[in-house]
């Protein structure tokens, strides 16, 4: 067969394939026009008609832009429009082979919703979850039939970013996790199974890019904007860390730091900051509203542009990064392999981070954390067991862990 009927294959296979995607938010219609435009067919339910019509007005939007670009032609895009129908009532969802649910992230609201899906749709219909850090869990357990459930978190935009973590919880069967892995490969995604613990790969790792470069901030070390600028140049990171929680909102990423910080029983390592909670408090949410950490109404700071302290900010952020990655992996979270896709598919870093501690150098690392731990005496800066028994034995993550962990 060759690759143009492999495709036409792929698609007339997943055509036979009913989505329904619970939210019409940025993230519910991003899943539904992925779904779509691999040849699903596709449910997008809110019970906010006005919210839907927001969607569907979106996806024209999206989809011209992509035509411009000659992406995609006028006839691809009529295909994918017609593969998506936008319903406000969840019996429209009853003949659903896997929903995703897409909505606030609150576990009370969530487990409610799947206990309304289990009595409507068929009994082997795979109910997901795309939550970012809540339990797997405890919303499969708000099911009779728990083990058809599983998280399946994309990142924003979904068109465009390529991870998705898969996460099946200590109910989920095997069936199942198999069939949802098969369908989001399918979708031309890169697939990374996580353990079902706070945060999974992505926004637990991610937690010291944001945590340690306010902790360098609130000790005067340097602004927001120096700290961006050194991660962008010494790091190669697209957006500093003060950049990208303007952009994300304080609203989602404060919480999502909360959240895992509480749930992995007040560990000092995901602390979250003051700093942070009081622009929350303040409604200084980030771009959305104008002012975060920057004022976006007037011009943004100039970074104080000092290679040498550039070069001792970034040092401290990456090394709390390979600490938590090297963490990840010790605790059997996921793969190596998996950790390091999820970073840089997920977040765009521009290495993996088990990479990146083994082109820094292991023993490098170790040392690092050491003098941070004795100069702070706090947990926060504990080096993981692997990173120390790897010190010693002169094993590298690419060398050893990938062939044994993969």
């Amino acid at each position: 067969m060759d690759e143009k009927n492999q495709k036409s294959a792929i698609v007339n296979q997943q055509s036979l394939i009913n989505i329904a995607v619970i939210g019409s938010g940025t993230m519910g219609s991003g899943i539904a026009q992925v779904a779509a435009t691999a040849g699903c067919i596709v449910k997008l339910f809110d019970l906010n008609q006005e919210a839907l019509s927001k969607s569907k007005n979106a996806l024209e939007v999206s989809l011209s832009k992509l035509v411009e670009k000659e992406k995609i032609d006028s006839a691809e895009k009529s295909r994918i429009q017609g593969n998506i129908s936008y319903v406000s009532s969840m019996k429209e969802l009853a003949d659903s082979d896997l929903v995703i649910e897409a909505i606030v992230e609150n576990l009370e609201v969530k487990r409610k919703v799947f206990s309304e899906l289990e009595e409507l749709v068929s009994k082997d219909t795979i109910l997901s979850s795309n939550t970012s850090s809540l339990s797997i869990a405890s919303i499969a357990a708000s099911c009779k039939t728990p083990d058809r459930v599983i998280g399946i978190h994309f990142f924003n935009p979904a068109p465009l970013m390529q991870l998705v973590e898969v996460i099946p919880a200590v109910q989920t069967s095997n069936e199942v996790l198999e069939k949802v892995v098969q369908i989001i490969s399918d979708w031309k995604k890169v697939v990374a199974v996580a353990k079902d613990t706070p945060g999974f790969i992505v926004n637990r790792v991610a937690r010291s890019f944001y945590s340690e470069s306010i902790r360098i901030y609130e000790e005067g070390m340097a602004d927001f904007a120096t700290i961006d600028w050194a991660l962008k140049t010494e790091g190669g990171f697209r957006m500093g860390p003060f950049e990208l929680m303007d952009f994300i909102g304080h609203d989602v990423n404060y919480i999502v730091t909360e959240t895992v910080f509480t749930a992995f029983y007040f560990d000092p390592k995901f602390k979250p900051s003051f700093t942070q909670k009081r622009l929350l408090e303040a409604g200084f949410l980030g771009r959305k509203t104008g002012r975060g950490f920057y004022d976006y109404s007037k011009e943004l700071p100039k970074p104080t542009e000092d290679k040498a302290l550039a070069k001792a900010i970034f040092e401290r952020v990456i090394v709390m990064l390979i600490n938590e990655a090297a963490d990840t992996l010790f605790l059997n979270i996921a793969s190596a392999k998996d950790i390091d896709n999820a970073m840089t598919k997920g977040v765009n870093y521009p290495k993996g981070l088990l990479a990146w501690a083994d082109e820094i150098g292991i023993n490098w690392c170790v040392e690092k954390l050491d003098a941070l731990y004795n100069e702070y005496h706090e947990d926060r800066y504990r080096c993981s067991p692997i990173l120390r028994r790897f010190k010693v034995s002169g094993l590298t993550f690419t060398t050893e862990t990938l062939n044994l962990k993969s």
